[in-house]
């Protein structure tokens, strides 16, 4: 309690108003600080402290022990389920306040009594009270009682609409229906087994037909105010899926520098790759889906990337617990994308965004509750089209080498602004760093094996890995497959699409005659 009423020389309290704290004046008006109270055991719990002003000047209050008798009979009288806070007489200087601790309930959802359980409801937003519409309140409802919305049932789904292969793939190893039940992607229904919103997210080839916000909208947004949409584009399928899509479209609006170093060339981007794929992950894992038509964005601005994921924090949550502990919205489908090596570890990957923006030289992140979502912004160097020309103009009159379109000046150096981009990226921004690598005169194990596996037949990423006897697939695949289509012996059957559910990957020419060479060296 001392350290939320701290006081300055001239008074007042030093500690902000915010989602566990607010500051009431008085009680003439009770309406306010009543809301206040059940926003508090709905949301994170919180502290109401009567007797100090807006700017944290303390007033205290007229008769302390008629005003705790008064604020205790108001929450008994016209709060719903019963509510039993702490009440407290705090004397700070010469003036007494009363403190009201309330708990994150366990009773939740609590209302206003003569507005009802429909439209009584209320959640703190940041350091406002906002009353909470039918989707919340039963988000609420469902918390209270430890059932997640993912793990419902999808009564107009049918195991046919999970795409079982594309699980596979991901997972690195052959998903049954068995398998389907164990991880809580479909659940028995009397005779019949059905899928439940966590199957659809994770293995439906089109999960808006069943949840209408499952999906992702991506945008370049130049201007001032970010209102000239000057590319957008939208992603569907699997959420686990969609990361490798959305950090394609940013990386298509970032610019590049081409760094020389001893061997290659390769490039860097002008924003923090990693850290914002971390981003995007976190709100496809985190995300509300039982919010209704509302996506997760991604705005690309010109001097920040935006990630909106529908759903506030869960109960107990809040901004600054975030950075320290990690609760999972959907437990199940964060599952798949660990297995699918896109989720790393649970419960330190919004420390790592903050480690690596820091890293990068870069303001630190914004994260924000607005309105139904949680908005993290990360502030990148300006994309300012008209800045970006003439910093490219003044390094040509220096004597540098003008950039492509869409690329940043040419340096010789890393800018501390500038991440390289990761391995596993899409093909075709691999083609765009130069030459593929020289191939390895001496192949490992595991290298001969994937050019044995894909020389007779193409296969899938599920089959090279169960081939090399692998559960992390992902992170495997990065290291065993990745180098030998760098270096061009092995390709993708679909090289437009590579996170596409129907890839395989087979022998080039230039693999087999590797193979040869090798087979000729031996003999």
């Amino acid at each position: 309690m001392a350290d939320s009423l701290r006081l300055d020389q001239e008074g007042r309290i030093t500690t902000s108003e915010g989602k566990t704290l607010e500051f009431k004046r008085d009680l003439s008006s009770p309406d306010g600080p009543l809301r206040t109270v059940v926003a508090f055991a709905n949301s994170a719990g919180g502290r109401l402290v009567i007797g100090v002003a807006n700017d944290g000047a303390v007033v205290g209050v007229e008769d302390p022990l008629a005003e705790e008798e008064r604020i205790a009979s108001l929450i008994d009288d016209r709060i719903s389920p019963q509510l039993v806070p702490a009440i407290d007489l705090v004397t700070l200087v010469d003036k007494t306040v009363l403190v009201v601790d309330v708990p994150l309930s366990t009773r939740r959802p609590h209302y206003i009594t003569r507005q009802g359980a429909d439209a009584g409801v209320y959640v703190r937003l940041g350091s406002t009270t906002r009353q909470a519409d039918p989707a919340l309140v039963a988000e609420l409802e469902r918390n209270a009682r430890g059932i997640a919305f993912e793990d419902l049932p999808e009564p107009r789904a049918t195991l046919d609409d999970l795409d079982l292969e594309i699980l596979s793939e991901l997972r690195g190893r052959t998903t049954s229906v068995d398998d389907l039940l164990a991880l809580g992607l479909a659940v028995r229904q009397g005779d019949q087994i059905v899928p439940t919103n966590a199957g659809i997210l994770a293995a439906c080839s089109d999960p808006t037909r069943f949840l209408p916000s499952a999906w992702v909208q991506c945008g370049r947004l130049r201007g001032p105010h970010g209102t000239d949409i000057f590319d957008q584009t939208e992603i569907h399928g699997p959420m686990p899926l969609a990361v490798d899509p959305a950090v394609e479209f940013l990386l298509k609006h970032a610019y590049k520098t081409a760094v020389f170093g001893e061997v290659r060339r390769r490039d860097v981007y002008s924003i923090p790759i990693e850290p914002i794929r971390e981003v995007i992950v976190n709100a496809l894992v985190h995300a509300s889906y039982a919010e209704r038509g509302t996506p997760i964005r991604i705005g690309f601005y010109d001097d920040r990337i935006q990630v909106d994921s529908p759903g506030l924090l869960l109960p107990g949550m809040t901004i600054d617990s975030m950075r320290r502990v990690s609760r999972l919205r959907n437990p199940a489908l964060a599952r798949i994308f660990r297995e699918a090596g896109i989720m790393e570890q649970w419960g330190t990957g919004v420390q790592r965004v903050f480690e690596q923006v820091a890293e990068a030289g870069l303001p630190e992140p914004v994260i924000e509750e607005i309105q139904d979502r949680v908005r993290v912004t990360i502030y990148v160097p300006s994309h300012d089209p008209a800045k970006v020309s003439e910093q490219a103009s003044k390094l040509g009159a220096d004597g540098g080498t003008p950039s492509e379109p869409g690329e940043s000046p040419s340096r010789s150096t890393k800018s501390k602004h500038q991440v390289e981009a990761p391995r596993h990226q899409d093909e075709a921004l691999r083609h765009q760093v130069g030459a593929a690598n020289t191939p390895p005169a001496t192949p490992t194990p595991s290298e001969l094996a994937v050019l044995r596996l894909v020389e007779s037949a193409p296969a899938s990423r599920a089959e090279i890995m169960e081939g090399l006897g692998i559960i992390n697939q992902t992170r495997a695949f990065r290291r065993h497959v990745i180098p030998l289509i760098d270096a061009g012996l092995v390709e993708r059957t679909i090289p437009d699409r590579p996170t596409s559910g129907h890839q395989r990957y087979r022998i080039t020419d230039a693999g087999r005659a590797y193979l040869r060479n090798l087979t000729g060296d031996a003999e």
